[in-house]
């Protein structure tokens, strides 16, 4: 790509529009400005409704003065593919176009993608300048769409890491991005049957999987910390004062409190998916209410804590009783979790007759 470059494309609405790309994009945006486009909130730069070929012609003069390429794409805009994407998804969802003209904002990019498949290696190893996001304004949840690199017509959609999930770069558990065709309806049926059970199924499957390593680590602590008070000595047989083992106690309480909070923020919703009479222990519903409880609890106090109505000592003798809880009840949470698929959503019609996304006339980031 050159250092700096004006890629062209129609939209429905609003004609020729054109995005600035390359190291050296500021010499686009002068170009673009010089030629009559106008910016709009996302970046874009529209061709005014007065505008005329000769005006794009100017464009390419003006470009050249300015060492700037100019191209035209041969699919219609990204915002356009987008916003006919979201409107034949279920639910409510909001489309909005990402520009990443310098290289590196698209590396800023990286990290925040929870993927496994081809979407997450395009992003790492080849040049996307522009892409959409499509969010879900009940759920929350946001995906990704980029034109496939090295195709004419498909496309990919990802998803970004849900909330209190980000650190996500590289796990496991991510979802595989999936290949759109370039027709609305056949795209978000795709999307709806196939991506997003696979995508809720992934975060269940990821929540779980934070609560057990959570878990996992209070107990191993906790398990230090019994031994060291039955034996009055630090691991290395050091004797421990009275005064050594209080902080060792304070220390070992707040550290398993500030690592229960992601449990707090994740059990709520887990548990809601829980459906033990239709599983192997019916017997764990009364467990898992008690362990709901303990969340409850341990939500309170962190309200509490937040408004500063709530000491550090005060803090610590109600936090251990939710925390013990989990660690006698949490295999009990475990295994009823593992086997509680998340809700599928329902399957869409593809009646309406197919509209295209990404044929055309030829023609996380705005900056």
């Amino acid at each position: 790509m050159a250092e700096a470059q004006i890629i062209l494309s129609h939209s429905r609405e609003s004609g020729i529009v054109a995005i600035a790309a390359g190291e050296q994009y500021p010499w686009a945006h002068t170009a673009l400005a010089e030629s009559g486009f106008r910016r709009d909130d996302e970046g874009v730069y529209h061709l005014p409704s007065d505008g005329t070929g000769t005006t794009v012609a100017a464009l390419v003069a003006c470009a050249k003065r300015h060492r700037t390429s100019v191209h035209t794409s041969s699919r219609r805009f990204i915002g356009d593919a987008a916003r006919d994407l979201a409107h034949q998804l279920p639910g409510r969802w909001h489309a909005s176009v990402e520009i990443y003209s310098h290289p590196a904002w698209q590396e800023d990019l990286v990290p925040w993608i929870w993927d496994s498949g081809e979407l997450g290696r395009a992003l790492q190893s080849e040049r996307i300048p522009y892409a959409a996001t499509l969010t879900d304004m009940v759920q929350g949840t946001t995906l990704l769409l980029v034109e496939r690199p090295g195709h004419q017509l498909d496309y990919l959609v990802g998803a970004f890491a849900p909330e209190g999930l980000e650190e996500g770069y590289g796990d496991p558990h991510a979802p595989r991005s999936i290949v759109l065709p370039p027709f609305a309806g056949r795209a978000a049926q795709a999307v709806a049957d196939r991506y997003l059970p696979s995508y809720e199924q992934a975060v269940h499957a990821r929540r779980t999987a934070v609560i057990a390593a959570v878990l996992g680590d209070i107990r191993s602590e906790h398990d230090t910390w019994q031994a060291m008070v039955d034996s009055g000595r630090y691991s290395d047989a050091t004797p421990l004062s009275a005064a050594a083992l209080g902080t060792a106690t304070e220390e070992f309480l707040d550290h398993a409190w500030r690592r229960f909070l992601t449990v707090v923020d994740h059990a709520p919703t887990l548990i809601d998916q829980c459906r033990p009479s239709s599983s192997p222990w019916p017997e764990d519903s009364t467990t898992l209410s008690r362990l709901a409880e303990a969340v409850a609890d341990a939500e309170t106090l962190l309200d509490e804590v937040v408004h500063g109505s709530s000491v550090p000592q005060e803090r610590r003798a109600r936090a251990w009783p939710a925390i013990e809880t989990w660690l006698t009840d949490g295999e009990t949470f475990l295994r009823q979790a593992r086997v509680s698929a998340p809700h599928r959503r329902p399957a869409l019609s593809v009646a309406a007759p197919a509209r295209p996304l990404a044929v055309a006339p030829a023609a996380r980031r705005s900056r």
